[in-house]
This record gives structure tokens, C-alpha cells and sequence, in this order.
């Protein structure tokens, strides 16, 4: 009999565990993380250690940005379980390093490679960053505008690069009468413009004027880089003599060399040719690591892989050169690779008509300087079209940069355009009202949720009863509201990609106290059943934050059933019903004192026609199976 006891015990435990599990899990799915939070512990207490609540703790926490307890939540989750699913290793990391925990996290990152290997969304993942899981998820999109810049010319203009507050570019706007056979214009020279630390041209100067008769020669100057120190430049310029004269190879052709000149007293000089350079083969485009010991280069030398290749060069600390290496398969196709440049943050971009592109030349992205094996990526529009898009230039923080094209509608063959990307935003703003009345609420908190749960936004809307907040274009959010003796109430809003666009969302909060009665939606009861369903407990929950919020206050309760069933055992059935709704309460921590009563009035109270003998649906019937809350004492 003991062991039957027992074992009777251990179900009960069992089903009361599971229920409270279920009604946890509808709290978390409705973003009610903390009454979740409260439920899920309960039954950790109880003794559930299964993976499904302890990550869902995890979560709980980690969307609402408590990662302290979100990492030890996963962490048990980890003790109890030894493997999850890489959603949930990612937020561990992502924990572990809000809290500082570094070295575990990166412990956890190794794991999270070896168990989850070939798992796409780890590809170009960086230990270093911070924003881990932002970085998995992320979806956000950009707004660039671009513009044709004011000192373009009728003739080419291309290759913006800039140091020390200048802009320095290659032009054919020269007045000299030398012309290029080509296209018949102007050979190009290095120009330069002062420009302001937002991007704004201040001052259009000619020719580059510190001793520019060593810069720029009677032929082809362009395509510039300058050292982080500012004292090193390096420039195409095409391969001409000692009398300054056009040298040409066997088949009369004139080839490309890169040149180095050092700024002495404020003035360009000691021009020299770099001795990787050859009378039989171009090389030119040259661009800088961000640490200056490195520089990328295009040729059409022997042994590359398409007609012309990006290659890199070391710079050893002598100031020799080490050997030119092809960047590889990654990069070079049997196309024209051209215009390499290397942003701040290690990103190559350049050129080419070799990977699949919109037409002629377009930009592209790699990460192989970061030691990515990924493929080149197209930068799409509006930086590539279908004509030659080339020569770029970004400032990896602002966002802000130049590239240059010969698409129409320009004002010469090649321009220069300006870019600013940023991210698309859009604004979701709103009212809070009262239901009944239609009374602007205020002190009402309101929260901002992304697509995972997680809360990205939350306050307190104080003497005020609008909110507002800024997003993300294309995304989808939840705004949820909650305002004591209110309903919790959420909307759903979708962001679409217009900038700026001011999406509205105004939420109707549903009193839960009106006279002298607490209402919530109908508690309903299975047929000749009186235990609580979990839809029930949901709905319960109302009624002790109300008795959480008024301790004083005391109430009674009212059950009612349907007619189904004789006269006397509907009595009796209600009456259970409405001391097992009391039973809840004070399972919840309510003081039984607080409930005056608990009385059933069986079926004398119908709330349709559906009385003995008259035939209605299951609906109808359910109706009359409810609970009313009265308040007896404020």
C-alpha cells in the first residue's frame, strides 16, 4: 500500500509539473518572459530538469537581456544534457561574453565548431567580434544614396583615395594639347581637393601642387596610395625614360610601372621606381594593407591566372620587397581583376569582369586578406551597373566612401560618385488607450521584441501616453504592452523598406477591473470536469497579479455550469469548480483569507437558451461552464 501511495505521489507530482510546464511555455510564447521565468523555476524545484525547460530559462533570460542568469541557465542545460543545438550554444556564447567571460566563451566557440562542423551560419564568423548571435541573425538592410561629385570634369575622372583631409584623384581635365590616341583625351595627372571630416569638398585646387613636375609627367598619373604616416606615396604612371619619354616593348607597346615618392619638408619628391615593375608587362593599381606592410598590385604578368590579376608584394622593414604572389582562384579569374583597395577592417574590394557581375566591370568584396576561403561577393546596385564600375573607396566606420563609373547621365566618361550606406531605418510610434473608453493611458510599459523573442527596446511611457521606436527595414516586431489592472496586450508590426517610414501602432488596453468585478475572459471547463485547464491558468494569472497588485484585496468567486446533466449534480459540479478556481489562487500564492468564497450556482444562470432539452452545439453549452470574480473589499 506504501509503495501505490508513493507511486500515486510521484504521478501527481508528475502532472502537476507538466501543467505548470505547459502554462510556462504559453506565457514565454506570448513574451510574459517573467511570469514564465517564475513558472519554468517552480518546476526546476520540482525537480524537471529537462533540456526544454532549462533552455527555455536560458532564453527567457536572454531575451530580456539578463545574461548573467541566461549563461547559467544554459549552462545547466549543458551539465544535465552535454550537447544542444547550436541556437542555443550561440546565446551561451553571447552570455558569456556580455558578462566578460571571454575565455569561455571562446572555449565554448571551439565546441561549437567541432561538434556543429559544416553548420552555414558559423561561415565568416570572427572569434574577436563581440555581436555574435546580432551577427548570425542579422538581416539588415541599407540605404545607400549616392551622388556625382562637384568637380568631376567632361573628361575621366576616377580613383578617389584620402588622406589628411584631401581627396586625391586621377583626371584628363589637363589644358595641355598632348592628347591620348585612345580616347582622345587629355592624358591623366593627380589632382587633389580639401575635404571636410563629414565628406564635404571645401576647395577644388589644380594639379597636385607640392612639386608636382615630379608627380605628374606629360603621360598617364593615376591611381594613388599613401602610407599611414602620410610620408609614402605610391602611383601608376606610365613607363617612360630618363629624357621623360614613352617606352615601349617589342610589339610598341607602353606598359605600366608603380612609382614610390617620399614627402620631404612638406613636398613630393625622390620619385622611384619600384623593382618588381618590367619593360614587358604592366603593373599598376597599387593599394596598402592596413599596416602598411603589404601592397596589392594588378599586372598581366606571365604565369597569372586571366588577363590581369591582383597581386600582393611584402614590404620588409629595410624598405626592400619581398616576391609578388597572385592572390589565387578566390580573387583572379581569367578576366581583368583591377583597383584593388583594403579597407580599415581588412576588406578587399576591386574590380573585375570575371565573376558574375551586371555588366563590364563591377566592385566586389573578399574577405581572403581575414583568411576566408569564401568566394568573391558581389556589391550589387547602386555601386555596380551595367557599365564599368570601378576604383573604390570606403571608411570602414562611417560607412562613407567614393567609387567611380562611366554609366550615363554622368558628366564625363568616367566620374567619381560619393556613397553614404547606412542602414535602413524605419520608426514604429503610437497611443495607448483604454479599451472601454477610449482614455489615453499613461505610465504604460512598452517593449520592442525581434523576430527571435529577444527584447530589444523597453520603457516606461510615464505622463505620456505615446511611444515610439526606431528599426530595422524588413523585419518583423512585436510591441507588447503591459499597465497595471490592464491586460497584456501585443501587436504586430512589419517593416517594409521605405526609410523613414513611420509605421503605426496603436494598442487598445483591456481593463481587468470594471466596478466591482475582476474580468478576465471565461475560465471554461472540460465537460463534467473541474480541474483547471492550462488555457484557464493562463487566464488565472490575471487575477493574482491584480491580488499581487492590490494585497488588500478580497474577492469571491462564482462558478456556473451548462444544463447538461441533472439539477442537483450541476450544483455539486459548480461547487467544485469554483473552490478548485480558489485553489489555484492560493496555489499561487494568494492567502486564502483574500477568497471570501467559492460558491457554484450549478446551471440556475444560463447565459443563452440552451436549458434541459433544448439541443445547441458544444460551443453554446460552453458558455454556461465559467467563474466570475467579484470584489467584496478593496
Amino acid at each position: 500500500m506504501k509503495t501505490k501511495l508513493i507511486a500515486i505521489v510521484i504521478i501527481l507530482s508528475s502532472s502537476l509539473t507538466f501543467a505548470q510546464t505547459k502554462l510556462a511555455d504559453k506565457f514565454f510564447k506570448n513574451y510574459g518572459y517573467v511570469k514564465a521565468i517564475e513558472l519554468y523555476e517552480k518546476a526546476v524545484e520540482k525537480g524537471d530538469s529537462s533540456a526544454h525547460v532549462l533552455t527555455r530559462l536560458g532564453d527567457a533570460y536572454y531575451n530580456n537581456s539578463k545574461s548573467e542568469k541566461a549563461a547559467f541557465w544554459y549552462s545547466e542545460a549543458l551539465k544535465q544534457h552535454n550537447r544542444l543545438d547550436a541556437e542555443y550554444l550561440y546565446k551561451y556564447i553571447q552570455s558569456l561574453r556580455s558578462i566578460g567571460k571571454f575565455d569561455e566563451a571562446d572555449k565554448w566557440f571551439k565546441e561549437l565548431v567541432a561538434v556543429h562542423e559544416g553548420d552555414s551560419r558559423l561561415k565568416g564568423y570572427n572569434p574577436d567580434e563581440v555581436d555574435l548571435y546580432d551577427k548570425l541573425t542579422s538581416k539588415n538592410e541599407l540605404v545607400v544614396t549616392i551622388d556625382n561629385v562637384p568637380f568631376n570634369s567632361e573628361n575621366s575622372d576616377f580613383g578617389a583615395f584620402i588622406k589628411n583631409g584631401s581627396l586625391y584623384f586621377a583626371s584628363a581635365n589637363s589644358e595641355g594639347e598632348n592628347l591620348y590616341s585612345w580616347n582622345k583625351e587629355p592624358f591623366l595627372d593627380i589632382y587633389k581637393v580639401e575635404i571636410t571630416e563629414n565628406g564635404a569638398i571645401t576647395n577644388y585646387s589644380s594639379k597636385l601642387e607640392l612639386n608636382s613636375t615630379d608627380i605628374n609627367s606629360e603621360y598617364h598619373e593615376a591611381s594613388i596610395a599613401i602610407t599611414n604616416d602620410g610620408n609614402t606615396l605610391y602611383f601608376t604612371r606610365d613607363n617612360v625614360n630618363k629624357r621623360n619619354r614613352l617606352k615601349y616593348d617589342k610589339k610598341g607597346t607602353t606598359h605600366l610601372k608603380i612609382y614610390k615618392a617620399t614627402l620631404v619638408d612638406s613636398i613630393w619628391t625622390d620619385v622611384v621606381e619600384l623593382p618588381f615593375n618590367d619593360d614587358v608587362y604592366s603593373t599598376g593599381h597599387p593599394a596598402l594593407s592596413p599596416d602598411n606592410k603589404i601592397l596589392y598590385f594588378v599586372s598581366d604578368r606571365e604565369g597569372g591566372i586571366g588577363q590581369t590579376d591582383i597581386y600582393s608584394v611584402a614590404i620588409n622593414d629595410d624598405g626592400d620587397y619581398g616576391e609578388p604572389e597572385n592572390l589565387g582562384e578566390l580573387v583572379n579569374t581569367e578576366g581583368r581583376e583591377m583597383f584593388p583597395f583594403v579597407a580599415k577592417d581588412s576588406t578587399l574590394y576591386f574590380s573585375s569582369d570575371g565573376h558574375l557581375n551586371l555588366g563590364l566591370l563591377d566592385i566586389f568584396k573578399s574577405d581572403i586578406l581575414k583568411g576566408e576561403r569564401t568566394e568573391a561577393e558581389n556589391l550589387g546596385s547602386p555601386y555596380n551597373s551595367g557599365y564599368d564600375d570601378f576604383a573604390f573607396f570606403i571608411n570602414s566606420e562611417s560607412k562613407k566612401g567614393f567609387f567611380s563609373s562611366n554609366r550615363p547621365d554622368g558628366k564625363g566618361s568616367d566620374d567619381i560618385y560619393s556613397f553614404n550606406a547606412q542602414k535602413c531605418k524605419e520608426i514604429i510610434a503610437g497611443e495607448v488607450k483604454d479599451s472601454n473608453t477610449g482614455i489615453l493611458l499613461t505610465g504604460v510599459t512598452v517593449r520592442l521584441i525581434d523576430e527571435t523573442g529577444k527584447i530589444l527596446e523597453e520603457f516606461n511611457t510615464e505622463n505620456r501616453s505615446n511611444f515610439s521606436f526606431t528599426v530595422d527595414c524588413n523585419k518583423t516586431y512585436t510591441i507588447a504592452a503591459n499597465k497595471m489592472d490592464y491586460k497584456d496586450k501585443q501587436v504586430v508590426v512589419n517593416t517594409s523598406a521605405n526609410n523613414d517610414k513611420i509605421n503605426s501602432a496603436d494598442l487598445m488596453l483591456i481593463p481587468l477591473i470594471i466596478d466591482n468585478q475582476i474580468v478576465i475572459n471565461p475560465i471554461f471547463f472540460d465537460f463534467d470536469k473541474w480541474s483547471i485547464r492550462t488555457d484557464a491558468q493562463y487566464e488565472l494569472e490575471n487575477i493574482v497579479d491584480v491580488l499581487r497588485k492590490h494585497p488588500k484585496m478580497v474577492i469571491k468567486i462564482e462558478s456556473h455550469t451548462d444544463s447538461r446533466g441533472g439539477d442537483r449534480y450541476n450544483m455539486k459540479l459548480s461547487d467544485r469548480r469554483a473552490k478548485s478556481t480558489r485553489d489555484y489562487l492560493i496555489s499561487r500564492g494568494i492567502s486564502s483569507s483574500r477568497v471570501e468564497s467559492a460558491i457554484g450556482y450549478g446551471e440556475t444562470q444560463l447565459l443563452n437558451e440552451c436549458s434541459n432539452g433544448v439541443k445547441c452545439s458544444e460551443e453554446e453549452h460552453q458558455m454556461n461552464r465559467r467563474s466570475y470574480f467579484y470584489i467584496v473589499k478593496e
